[in-house]
């Protein structure tokens, strides 16, 4: 069986090292092929040994390759996956936000075809994809850091976040698909109890579900422990995020 990749990026102090290291754990239960796993980063402190870590690359586009500050926000650094070559990796590639929960098999995410199959985002009818999890091939859309940097500022005026930016080009392109819906699931808004009954009964795990995004509050340890991280919602301690987020 042909080996995958499995990527991820950290970079600021939003993330600490051990999301990098439960999400490297939960891909070697739920994944059952061989696979290489890489995290690009701008600090390895902390990082499991075992794991793969790599500089987030330059991509010849100097608002990038300078930090400059608004590139820190909104996820555009994810867009330094795209670049060709990306080190030595090669083929089919699963990106992964650091602030998911896996819960099912990853199996048939790289069963699926298609140039670019990302999650629909959720509460969007226009076609963004949410970039939370994604499959593409290596070097296959490095035209699209191009397009971001031959045409920048233009090039995100008309988009918030790399997730508009990405979806949308790729999408004028006809390469945009998505995953099943039922596959990728949001904890706020799909496990969490409606209204009262999210003061009496924990959030659930939606039924064909692999992986739970944490978009926004709250994260995988403040279900844990019960947090909502806003003063309208009422999240009970959710025992399941502890048994899969390890």
């Amino acid at each position: 069986m042909q080996a995958v990749n499995v990527l991820c990026i950290k970079w600021g102090k939003k993330y600490g090292p051990e999301y990098v290291n439960k999400l490297h754990s939960m891909v070697r239960r739920h994944l059952h092929r061989p696979f290489r796993f890489v995290c690009l980063t701008d600090d390895a402190q902390g990082i499991d040994p075992a794991i793969e870590v790599k500089p987030i690359p330059a991509v010849g586009f100097d608002e990038f390759d300078q930090r400059k500050p608004w590139t820190f926000g909104h996820g555009w650094l994810k867009l330094t996956s795209f670049a060709n070559p990306l080190y030595d990796l090669q083929g089919r590639t699963l990106f992964l936000d650091l602030d998911i929960v896996i819960v099912d098999s990853l199996d048939p995410f790289f069963e699926q075809p298609g140039a670019f199959t990302v999650i629909k985002e959720w509460d969007k009818s226009d076609g963004t994809g949410n970039t939370s999890c994604y499959l593409y091939t290596i070097g296959a859309h490095a035209d699209a850091l191009e397009h971001l940097k031959n045409d920048y500022p233009a090039s995100i005026a008309q988009v918030r976040n790399e997730q508009e930016f990405i979806t949308g080009y790729l999408a004028r392109q006809g390469k945009l698909d998505y995953w099943p819906d039922e596959w990728c699931r949001s904890f706020k808004r799909h496990c969490l109890r409606r209204g009262l009954m999210g003061w009496f009964a924990p959030p659930t795990i939606p039924k064909g579900a692999r992986i739970i995004a944490f978009h926004g509050k709250p994260n995988p340890p403040d279900a844990i422990a019960g947090v909502s991280g806003k003063w309208y919602r009422r999240v009970l301690p959710t025992q399941w995020v502890a048994d899969h987020w390890r």
